[in-house]
């Protein structure tokens, strides 16, 4: 894997994803949640690779990135930084940006600090928590799903995962819930899920919320109020780990800021459904009208 320089000299990788159309566009940089998950639960992004390299890194504690020399390296604001150092290395000037999941808080730390160089933000079935709220459609969701076969035993690992600290006991509650963040439970589905337990990090899973203060949190909020890219948020329906009206209220932070919620889809739309996901992500970036 390719590597770079960040900014306080460690290397961290990336992959490379070459468009399969031979494109000369800006690449798309894809960032990924969890937080503290190796990107390779990324994949392709159902098929963007088709019109889009896709620049994808490994944060750091991740794939094959070191750990953080300190522990104020995992925190999202300092993968922002790591992202510029990735944007220098590769002598971008401006590019398009794609984050999942806990990702879309570095995201838009980016945005905040680095508005000049972004010429579209797409936001993945995002949280609020930057945006200091904690709607109530996703449990409502999950409690929708009571009928599903696998529910009782998703709703005790619910209730179980936020007391359990061995992670090894975390990785099989996590799997156990894990067909509360897919629009169904098929195949696909349960071979991406089987990945998630050893791709998670506990040490850059603790950190990435840290060193942030309320000041600090809203500070970023009030700089996202001058980001001129367009911005768009991917929401599912079936969502129930981070719902709907998160990202609703995250688009709202951005001036031109729009959410698109997809039917039948879960926590992972590239996964669920790619062939409603990726259209909806390739006419964002070139500027279309969404399709019917």
């Amino acid at each position: 894997m390719p590597h770079y320089t960040s900014y306080d000299n460690t290397e961290l990788a990336y992959r490379v994803l070459e468009a399969r159309d031979g494109s000369a566009r800006p690449p798309l940089i894809c960032l990924a949640g969890g937080p503290g998950r190796d990107a390779a639960y990324l994949g392709d992004l159902g098929g963007l690779d088709a019109q889009h390299t896709l620049i994808i890194p490994d944060s750091r504690g991740t794939g094959d990135s070191p750990p953080a020399a300190d522990p104020s390296g995992y925190s999202f604001p300092g993968l922002a930084e790591d992202l510029e150092a990735l944007r220098r290395h590769l002598g971008l000037n401006r590019f398009p940006l794609l984050a999942h999941d806990a990702a879309a808080a570095t995201a838009q730390a980016y945005a905040a600090a680095h508005p000049e160089h972004l010429t579209h933000l797409v936001l993945v079935c995002p949280g609020a928590r930057l945006q200091g709220e904690l709607p109530e459609d996703a449990r409502e969701i999950f409690e929708a799903r009571a009928d599903e076969p696998w529910w009782q035993e998703a709703y005790v690992a619910v209730q179980l995962l936020p007391d359990t600290s061995d992670f090894t006991e975390v990785r099989r509650l996590l799997l156990q819930a894990a067909p509360m963040a897919y629009g169904r439970w098929d195949e696909p589905q349960r071979a991406h899920a089987a990945a998630e337990g050893e791709q998670l990090g506990p040490v850059p899973r603790a950190g990435f919320w840290q060193g942030v203060d309320e000041a600090g949190r809203r500070a970023v909020l009030a700089r996202l109020r001058e980001v001129p890219c367009p911005v768009l948020t991917v929401t599912g329906d079936r969502d129930a780990v981070t719902g709907v009206r998160a990202g609703e209220l995250v688009a709202e932070s951005f001036p031109d800021g729009r959410t698109q919620p997809l039917h039948g889809v879960g926590h992972y739309p590239w996964v669920d459904e790619p062939d409603l996901f990726r259209p909806l992500v390739e006419d964002f970036l070139a500027g279309r009208p969404a399709r019917p």
